[in-house]
């Protein structure tokens, strides 16, 4: 540390030394020395410095070509400025600037008041022009809201009044950025506008960051509006979720479960869930098992069974129902059975219920039905031969009947029901982005 501090030492005359040979004029010093030449000099010097401004407190004597700066000026930078200007006459053989900056604060203050004054009468000047820009900035912003106001051409040309308006906001933008570089292409400044674009797509990029899942919930809800995957008072399954649809709003899809609840789906979810939609068939299947005696002729059971299920005055003819040998068990054989019904008109649940009793009443009357489990008891002296066991079997039952009750009523009472408290939901409110009558994909 020493030895470094020692070069440094050593170094500093010849840095300060090599500053003033740099600050010095250059050349060959003439052997002539005049004091008229000295004179010229001087006049010439002070003549300089009286065209510029800052200068007014230097004084200038030259002797044998050795120029002597003597004064204040307002800053320091002003002061070094004489060594370059100086340098520049011809005759000058050195430089001795004894110049400092000046603390009066009448002097400090007066160009920054005259600089103040300069500046309000250059914005006076300038209001007239800017007048000018800022009200063709506004003329161009309220024709460009005027025309985004219009119902057409936008509703035309969008699919829902969701899109149009989101033609309307890139219109209304598209104008307000045109009205700007008008206004800015006025005052001469359109240098900003590249300064104003820049930040504002970093101002964007990083709310996009922040809000990334609004924004895709956003897109999500352009993309279900345009698609439309399905329509008002639909019956859809979305993530689990089963019930009516009420509307698509900008941010989420209203379900109206069939326990009465409103089920709120954000649609960035339902954009990227798999949905069922159980209303865009009129058609729809349901299924059940029910089980017959292992003993008996299945031919004959299944045969019995369809006639039951196409005598239903609720079973459509097509597609066919159908009957066949889902499994066998320990005591009896499961049959599965599926018919189908026009869910517009026949409520599922009931069908499948009037379906289940009415077989299971044929099953019975025909002596086909699976009978009851039987269970061997044997107690600890059966067990060593010294007892015996018993058999459960099975009890007589004397409430069937050769004639069941009638088919009862499987009118889809329930969901018009629903369906008209959907009804009396969206009428409520005008937010929405579904249209019956809008193509679906």
């Amino acid at each position: 540390m020493r030895l470094i501090a020692l070069i440094a030492c050593l170094l500093i005359p010849f840095a300060l030394q090599a500053q003033t040979t740099a600050d010095q004029p250059s050349g060959t010093i003439t052997i002539d020395d005049s004091a008229t030449q000295d004179a010229a000099i001087a006049v010439r010097i002070r003549d300089i410095l009286r065209e510029l401004d800052g200068y007014t407190d230097v004084t200038v004597s030259v002797s044998s070509g050795i120029v002597t700066l003597r004064g204040n000026t307002l800053d320091t930078v002003t002061a070094n400025r004489l060594n370059d200007l100086v340098a520049r006459v011809e005759g000058v053989v050195a430089i001795e600037n004894e110049v400092t900056e000046t603390t009066d604060v009448v002097q400090r203050l007066n160009p920054a008041v005259e600089r103040f004054v300069a500046r309000g009468q250059q914005l006076v000047a300038f209001l007239p022009l800017a007048l000018v820009a800022v009200s063709l900035f506004a003329l161009i912003v309220v024709i460009g809201f005027a025309i985004a106001r219009r119902r057409q051409p936008w509703e035309r040309l969008a699919p829902n009044a969701f899109i149009a308006d989101i033609y309307r906001q890139i219109l209304r933008l598209l104008f307000v950025v045109g009205g700007l570089v008008v206004a800015l292409d006025i005052v001469n400044a359109t240098a900003l506008l590249s300064g104003i674009l820049g930040a504002a797509g970093i101002v964007g990029l990083a709310i996009g960051f922040a809000v990334r899942d609004t924004v895709e919930n956003f897109i999500a809800s352009i993309m279900l509006s345009i698609r439309q995957p399905f329509r008002p008072n639909d019956t859809v399954e979305i993530e689990g979720d089963t019930g009516k649809v009420i509307r698509l709003t900008s941010r989420a899809t209203i379900l109206l479960s069939f326990d009465g609840n409103h089920i709120r789906i954000p649609n960035s979810t339902v954009f990227k869930s798999r949905i069922v939609n159980f209303s865009r068939n009129a058609e729809r299947r349901f299924t059940f098992e029910l089980s017959v005696a292992s003993d008996i002729d299945l031919d004959h059971a299944r045969t019995l069974t369809l006639s039951v299920l196409e005598g239903l005055p609720f079973v459509l003819a097509t597609p066919q129902a159908s009957v066949w040998i889902e499994s066998v068990g320990d005591s009896a054989i499961n049959l599965g059975m599926a018919a189908w019904i026009n869910q517009n008109d026949t409520n599922v649940v009931l069908a499948r219920s009037e379906a289940i009793r009415l077989v299971q009443a044929a099953y019975d009357n025909a002596g086909i039905g699976a009978p009851y489990p039987t269970y061997r008891l044997m107690h600890e002296g059966a067990l060593a031969g010294t007892g015996s066991a018993e058999t459960g079997s099975k009890p007589p039952y004397q409430g069937f009947s050769d004639t069941p009750a009638p088919v009862q009523d499987v009118d889809a009472v329930e969901d018009k029901q629903l369906e008209q408290i959907v009804e009396l939901e969206r009428a409520e409110v005008h937010d929405d982005l579904l249209h019956r009558n809008a193509e679906q994909e």
